[in-house]
């Protein structure tokens, strides 16, 4: 292996006369000498203004070509050691050359021909990763975040001091420093002027869920009924019918929950994710917020705001969350928060909001119950809030996943019968068949090659509460953080031409 510290020099040419735009032309070229091992894992690469004066081209071009690969996983930015090919690399391309072998060489051509095309529309149809399933992690799982870039000085020294009062118990409602921690954050991050006192910490949002149910069930003296948008999140669907409840399905547009369409008289709760609609991606408006809210004061309904991910927006800043616009002490809106998706699902920490009268309720409850967070936990997460780490982790991946997300329009917008939905923030993106009558199908058939290679691409129809012909939609909904970004892109190449088949077949 090369001298790491070392930028190496490397024959690129790149033709300005061509459709491809510079930069991804640079993008593909680097991408292409990383897969062919012309550069290699740990190598440095030339700095952006040193490569554009010897390409006579913009530093903007490299910047941005750069950015992209390190969206993807191929580079690897460091703080006054360069921009390096990523290490991690090395045991990717083992594994890859392990798997196809001596008699598959015309396969592992294939997947850099597809890596490196800059244009959907130039690319050549693969023949050879198709039957040979990734390694790791399903690349295309929805709501999976890219954990690479957590473990920085802020994070390491977070736990190590953490591991200092691993002895001490936190209170059942969590530390008070975690709590004020959290506080500042959602006023930063979500628009909310809450006091500590009005979080109450969990252990993730499908644990926050159970508590809350748990404390509105004691109430009712019978099965509360819980709205639940439809299409929407099947997880915390099935944790209120593991509670016991009976489900019922709202309606969604393209802009969220319909709210001229919710019952009166029949609701307990209603869980809804207004910043971010899942799956289809609206944005729940302003005015929609106010009806909501009045609705709920009418009926008294407790409103249940699923922040997922709504500080994951690629385009502007994160809308301020329902909850800010609620009244902290008779308020009808439960907020709640979780860490997966902005720092790591292993975490297994989260947070409620509450207005006072609903915290009331709680709070005996979670005495109850106990704490669901390790003592430990809750201080390295209060430190690593409070050092502002977060906040700077989360913009960097806000950034990462953008260029995913531009990646996934570049390979797949351009597929005929299918629609990919713009997300304006989070971890997904959805693929809508077009296909008519057809489309159950291959959607279908899309999944079943999907899973068969590994992909961990999901059916769009699984998302409805109700399956009616006037209401269900088919296609695919697949992840855009993924832990690899190497498989990532080298999934959706295997994605596109399982589409190319499937679509292709129905014309």
């Amino acid at each position: 292996m090369s001298d790491a510290r070392t930028a190496s020099e490397l024959p690129i040419f790149l033709d300005r006369s061509a459709e491809a735009s510079l930069p991804a032309q640079l993008t593909a070229a680097l991408r292409g000498a990383i897969d062919a091992e012309t550069l290699r894992p740990g190598e440095v690469v030339p700095a952006t203004r040193t490569l554009a004066e010897r390409l006579g081209v913009a530093r903007g071009v490299v910047v941005t070509a750069y950015e992209q690969l390190i969206a993807e996983g191929y580079l690897l930015a460091g703080h006054g050691r360069g921009t390096r090919v990523s290490p991690d690399l090395a045991n990717a391309l083992t594994s890859v050359r392990s798997r196809v072998g001596a008699n598959t060489q015309a396969s592992r051509d294939s997947v850099l021909r597809m890596t490196v095309t800059p244009s959907p529309a130039r690319n050549s149809r693969p023949g050879g990763i198709g039957a040979t399933p990734l390694v790791g992690p399903p690349p295309l799982a929805p709501g999976v975040p890219d954990t690479s870039e957590v473990d920085r000085p802020a994070w390491r020294t977070a736990w190590r001091h953490a591991a200092l009062r691993a002895h001490v118990e936190a209170p059942e409602l969590g530390a008070l420093r975690l709590r004020a921690e959290i506080a500042e954050h959602l006023r930063r991050m979500r628009g909310t002027t809450r006091l500590a006192e009005d979080v109450i910490v969990t252990a993730g949002a499908r644990e926050g869920l159970g508590l809350l149910l748990t404390a509105l069930g004691t109430t009712t003296g019978r099965s509360l009924v819980v709205g639940v948008e439809d299409p929407g999140y099947p997880s915390l669907r099935r944790v209120a019918a593991r509670h016991g409840a009976q489900i019922v399905a709202l309606p969604v547009d393209a802009e969220g929950l319909d709210t001229q369409a919710l019952p009166v008289g029949m609701l307990d709760a209603i869980i809804v994710t207004p910043s971010h609609q899942y799956p289809l991606g609206g944005s729940l408006p302003l005015s929609r917020r106010r009806e909501l809210l009045a609705w709920a004061s009418r009926t008294g309904v407790v409103v249940i705001e699923d922040d997922y991910d709504s500080e994951l927006r690629h385009t502007g800043s994160p809308l301020p969350a329902l909850a800010a616009l609620d009244d902290p002490a008779g308020g009808s809106v439960v907020l709640l928060g979780t860490f997966s998706k902005t720092v790591s699902q292993s975490l297994a920490a989260g947070f409620l909001l509450a207005p006072a009268r609903l915290r009331d309720l709680i709070e005996p409850v979670r005495h109850d119950l106990g704490g669901a967070v390790s003592a430990v936990v809750q201080s390295a997460l209060a430190d690593y809030l409070g050092s502002g780490e977060l906040r700077r982790h989360t913009a960097r991946m806000r950034r990462r996943y953008a260029l995913r997300r531009e990646l996934v329009l570049d390979r797949l917008s351009a597929l005929p019968g299918i629609q990919v939905r713009p997300m304006s923030g989070g971890l997904h993106a959805v693929l809508e068949f077009e296909a008519g009558g057809q489309a159950s199908g291959i959607e279908a058939k899309v999944i079943s090659r999907s899973t068969a290679q590994g992909l961990g691409a999901v059916p769009l129809s699984g998302y409805w509460q109700r399956h009616t012909h006037a209401t269900e939609r088919f296609g695919l909904v697949i992840g855009t953080g993924g832990p690899n970004g190497v498989q990532f892109a080298r999934a959706l190449g295997s994605l596109r031409e399982i589409l190319v088949d499937e679509l292709g077949a129905t014309n």
